[in-house]
């Protein structure tokens, strides 16, 4: 069964995000009105080290008043390369620069309100380049050992969705196979 939107206009907007109103017509024929958020692609990346160690952030979610783990993110800046966005983010965030980066998967994390796509990247190596410009995105940065990532996420210090699946994919990719 497919929803189909009929027209849709802009309610709020600024640099980041918009809201808007569409008049969604359901299979059946009946008409509703549905808010949706239109983002920026957003970039994520991180290191894993080759003691599988990943690099993480420490960090306070004042919206939901949460502390957990996360990967560095952020959005895409008009016309940035995604993986650049990915690679600058980090080292924003870190101080840590990336070798090559690998897609690791894409995610829409609520795509029921929102059309936000994450962009996942990794590298299997990076360069200490100092202290985080962006210090003030996360409490501390610290290498954390991919064997414990599924206690993390049991223990809900992983909250967010797109942090955990690309956690677990990680924790797959390197350690499921050797």
């Amino acid at each position: 069964m497919q929803w189909t939107k009929q027209n849709e206009q802009t309610v709020y907007e600024n640099r980041w995000f918009s809201v808007n109103l569409a008049d969604v017509e359901l299979p059946d024929g009946r008409h509703l009105d549905h808010f949706l958020i239109r983002l920026r692609p957003v970039a994520v990346a991180t290191v894993v080290n080759e003691a599988n160690e990943v690099l993480l952030l420490w960090r306070h979610r004042f919206i939901t008043d949460s502390w957990g783990w996360e990967l560095a993110a952020g959005v895409v800046e008009d016309g940035e390369d995604i993986a650049s966005a990915a690679a600058r983010e980090l080292e924003e965030e870190t101080g840590w620069r990336p070798g090559p980066l690998h897609h690791l998967m894409s995610v829409e994390p609520s795509n029921g309100l929102t059309d936000a796509r994450h962009h996942i990247y990794w590298s299997d190596r990076g360069e200490y380049v100092g202290h985080p410009v962006d210090d003030f995105e996360s409490d501390r940065r610290e290498w954390v050992p991919l064997k414990l990532v599924p206690d993390l996420i049991a223990r809900g210090e992983v909250p967010a969705a797109n942090m955990a699946a690309a956690l677990l994919l990680l924790h797959h990719l390197r350690l499921a196979e050797g």
